[in-house]
């Protein structure tokens, strides 16, 4: 009787690593992976070395000088004595400021003209259709510079508020002051104040947070967050019994009750601007730089974000418009119920790089002299200190870190709202 056996196995041999398809794969990203960190690594040690050679070592000591420059619009206190990180913070916040509002706005608008591009009235169609066009083809640098000079040729300086028959006059019962230096607006004051809370101590880095602040924007959080459950229950109510309780009264109650109570308690009244020498004191200042910043940013991104909301209406099936009307439904009531919660899956990914490049756009602030992150550490600190590597780099991080952060939350939104098998 014969016995059979296998064969012996061949043990691993270093030329499989290019021949063997189970091995050549990951032996190329290998290779591809250190060649890359090699160039990484020179470049590093060249750029090093060429800055040793000027005596120019890296070095991020700068931060801790005097700035030695002002800042005309800024979220909070600064003189010109304070550090450069300082003023990169105070910078930052412009920044983050400006990205905010626009990105609010921009939203607004763009969904407003998207839908009415939709509408079937002939002049509403092609008068938001001319808006588009006209935003979208010309660079937002030259909307940022008309809009600034449209605001300061067009309206009125602050002695034209003053004399015997003033030529101008104050907006919304003499509370709001437009000048062509800005526009005042009341300010939110306290007169039994909780005080501010010192974070970072004495560094460029402190931060004074409002504990007034703090109160309203937690009494507005668990408001709406009562709001929220409330909707819910009805919600749960129409699904078993098919008849949907009257809510919003209970709903505007418990968000706005509390919140007109701790402003009562906390003594809240408005400081108004009033014109004292040759120009207005008091109130909030908003300077036209930042309001044309503000303006042409929007509006630009505005006209992108309503040809994104119109394809994305349109990609809805117009079978689901008929079954909603054939229901019974008004078109404001198919729009918000039926169309534009469908939409919405294929209107956020494009939305997203909407909101990063108005962010990214904001760098060109420094054309109207607004003061943002750009306009401070990558303006005036970089020609200061002659630290052209260290401030690009700390900007750059800062663009990054910021962009990041607005993809992470338009993500997670985007992930909440996507269909899901069931």
């Amino acid at each position: 009787m014969t016995t059979l056996s296998d064969p012996p196995k061949e043990g691993f041999q270093l030329s499989q690593l290019i021949y063997d398809t189970r091995y050549r794969s990951m032996t190329i990203q290998i290779v591809a992976l250190i060649g890359f960190l090699v160039l990484i690594g020179w470049l590093i040690s060249n750029t090093a070395q060429n800055l040793a050679d000027l005596g120019k070592e890296p070095s991020f000591r700068f931060l801790s000088e005097p700035a030695g420059y002002d800042i005309n619009q800024r979220l909070l206190e600064y003189d010109s004595q304070d550090t450069h990180l300082r003023a990169a913070l105070i910078g930052l916040l412009n920044t983050l400021l400006v990205a905010v509002m626009g990105c609010i706005t921009a939203t607004i608008i763009g969904v407003t003209v998207g839908v009415m591009r939709l509408s079937n009235n002939w002049l509403v169609s092609r008068l938001t259709a001319v808006y588009v066009e006209m935003f979208r083809n010309v660079p937002v640098l030259l909307w940022i510079v008309f809009i600034m000079a449209v605001l300061i040729e067009t309206l009125p300086a602050p002695r034209d508020f003053r004399g015997e028959t003033p030529t101008a006059s104050m907006s919304l019962n003499e509370t709001v002051a437009i000048t062509n230096r800005g526009v005042y607006v009341p300010e939110p004051l306290f007169s039994r104040s909780l005080g501010d809370v010192h974070l970072f101590g004495n560094s460029g880095l402190r931060f004074d947070v409002s504990l007034d602040l703090i109160a309203i924007l937690l009494v507005l959080g668990l408001g709406l967050f009562a709001s929220n459950r409330i909707k819910k229950r009805a919600d749960s109510i129409q699904e078993s019994t098919g008849d949907r309780p009257t809510t919003w009264y209970l709903r505007l109650g418990v968000v706005v009750l509390p919140l007109v109570a701790l402003l009562f308690a906390l003594g809240f009244y408005l400081g108004y601007p009033e014109l004292k020498g040759f120009n207005f004191r008091g109130g909030t200042h908003l300077r036209n730089s930042l309001i044309a910043l503000w303006l042409a940013l929007s509006l630009y991104t505005a006209a992108f974000i309503a040809e994104i909301v119109r394809a994305g209406i349109m990609a809805i099936n117009k079978g689901q418009t008929e079954a909603a009307a054939a229901l019974g439904l008004r078109s404001n009531r198919i729009m918000n119920l039926v169309i534009l919660p469908q939409a919405l899956r294929v209107i956020i990914p494009p939305l997203i790089s909407n909101y990063l490049n108005l962010t990214k756009n904001s760098s060109l602030a420094i054309a109207v002299g607004y003061m943002d992150i750009t306009g401070t550490l990558g303006g005036i600190t970089l020609n200061q200190t002659g630290r052209e590597l260290e401030t690009l780099l700390l900007l750059m991080l800062c663009y990054l870190i910021i962009s990041l952060s607005i993809s992470a939350v338009m993500n997670w939104y985007n992930e909440s709202v996507k269909l899901r098998e069931r």
